[in-house]
């Protein structure tokens, strides 16, 4: 027993020994690192270079966004999306597939016959209810829906209802511990406003962008980009349908587009107005669809000196029969200046104000007639299933035409795309142009010489007009006749495997 206890005192001093040694050759630079370099002196700064009471100010911004963003984040969440698409067996999986579009695919196993489309976008919870606000093109027909709360839990999501003119769904999910935010006043908001932009982008997950209100109502747009709010915080591919947030923690618009040649943020992105949320979320729950306010009128953008030194308001260009307008006894070349006590500043501004005013309500329009002040009473109906089948009243200056073109309400006359010549893109057409398997749009067949529209080639594919998708010759034809011609349009085009936007300006 004592030559144990020896034997273990032994071997305590010769590891101590070994320590010590160790130790000091590490410290007088002796001892060489497995590499053979021996370890390199530092010392790290001890202290900040900058005195925080220096930065006082910049410390209690810090803090604020910091109590700003972690009060929002509980009430934003991911939505993901599947749907199964038919396939040809023999074709096999597109390699491209991965690379291109918003939406990834996958094989669910070598034997199906479907694949499985998988999409990502944004979402913000606004009721205790477990209602949910995101764009209509996140949603838009698929199989399944999920959104992931802040705290990893996933749910499944039911469709309460959807519109595609607004671009706008409302979901619903069963969670009695949800935390939503509040729809601000959006006619509140200024050019030159914090904002933050919160959403999926990428597919990461609460992702926060901070920025201005880059502008507002742009009056002399005709196109959907008129009526949204601009900003230059960051917006990406899977932030579509999260919320804009303000300085108070309120949701001011609902993120739906991007303009970028790269199709990732170029610092100019759009969301649609938390008013106009409002108005289409109240709407669907109650009603199940958006009831909008029918006035009647086809218009277009004032032209400058058309009415004295005025440059406010829009000018009729038809009257469809038996519309709230053609009873109120409007004209075509009337000029609408105020609606109901409201300014009618542009195209916009009056579409916005007809459809969130009251169904049946009485409201007084002040037009101008031949240079002369001239006050009107219409009463507002439900616009009609088709517009497009409402007969149009002629000219004052003009015959009636033997076959006159129906437009929708509001409709802007003239067609800067006219000189385009489209048609269905068929599956076979885009086998035999190598297109990618995602490509949906309509076939550009020819473009007129001096059109201004060089740039387009017969063989492209137009997706998208100002960020509208374009599935049909027919949806192609509504969306041209509704442009306005002195407006630069924005096409999102796919030309063999390249994507890119192209911009038409007015001659």
């Amino acid at each position: 027993m004592k030559n144990l206890a020896k034997f273990l005192l032994f071997v305590l001093l010769v590891s101590a020994g070994i320590s010590l040694l160790y130790d000091y050759r590490l410290k007088h630079g002796g001892l060489k690192l497995p590499s053979g370099r021996t370890p390199e002196k530092y010392t790290l700064a001890s202290g900040p270079s900058v005195d925080s009471k220096q930065v006082a100010s910049l410390e209690a911004l810090n803090r604020e966004r910091r109590a700003l963003v972690k009060s929002v984040i509980p009430s934003v969440v991911a939505v993901k999306t599947s749907k199964k698409i038919g396939i040809q067996r023999e074709q096999g999986l597109d390699p491209f597939d991965f690379f291109f579009g918003s939406r990834g695919r996958r094989f669910r196993s070598p034997q199906d016959e479907a694949l499985v489309q998988s999409s990502l976008g944004s979402g913000v919870i606004v009721t205790n209810e477990g209602h949910i606000i995101t764009n209509n093109h996140v949603v838009d027909q698929v199989d399944e829906i999920e959104v992931q709360l802040s705290d990893g839990r996933t749910k499944k999501a039911r469709l309460v209802g959807a519109d595609d003119q607004v671009d706008v769904a409302v979901l619903k999910i069963d969670d009695p511990g949800v935390k939503p935010l509040k729809l601000a006043d959006s006619d509140t908001v200024q050019a030159g406003d914090f904002v933050l932009a919160i959403g999926n982008p990428f597919g990461f997950e609460e992702t926060v962008t901070d920025g201005i209100i880059s502008s507002k109502m742009r009056p002399n747009r005709t196109d959907a980009f008129g009526g949204y709010l601009q900003t230059n915080a960051a917006i990406n591919p899977g932030n579509s349908g999260g919320p804009l947030i303000n300085l108070r923690g309120e949701v001011i618009g609902i993120n739906a587009a991007i303009i970028s040649p790269s199709r990732a943020s170029a610092g100019i992105g759009f969301a649609i107005p938390s008013n106009t949320i409002r108005t289409a979320l109240e709407s669907l729950l109650k009603q199940g669809r958006i009831i909008r306010g029918y006035l009647g009128v086809q218009t277009r953008a004032l032209q400058p000196g058309e009415s004295g030194t005025e440059t406010d308001g829009v000018s009729v260009a038809d009257v469809m029969a038996g519309s709230p307008a053609a009873q109120a006894g409007v004209q075509p070349g009337d000029i609408i200046r105020k609606f109901d006590g409201h300014e009618v500043k542009n195209l916009s501004a009056l579409r916005s104000l007809v459809a969130q005013t009251q169904l049946n309500k009485q409201v007084e329009l002040e037009i101008v007639r031949d240079g002369k002040p001239l006050k009107v009473s219409a009463q507002l109906k439900e616009q009609p299933i088709n517009p497009q089948n409402a007969g149009v009243l002629p000219r004052r200056d003009q015959p009636q035409p033997q076959n006159p073109r129906q437009p929708s309400d509001q409709e802007s006359v003239g067609s800067p795309l006219a000189s385009i010549h489209v048609e269905d893109l068929t599956p076979e057409v885009a086998r035999q142009l190598d297109l990618p398997a995602n490509v949906q749009g309509v076939l550009v067949t020819g473009v007129d010489p001096d059109s201004g529209s060089a740039e387009l080639q017969k063989g492209d594919v137009i997706e998208q007009i100002n960020q509208q998708p374009v599935t049909s010759v027919s949806d192609y034809n509504k969306m041209a006749a509704s442009l306005d011609p002195s407006q630069p349009q924005v096409l999102s085009v796919c030309r063999h495997r390249m994507r890119s936007f192209l911009v038409l300006r007015p001659r």
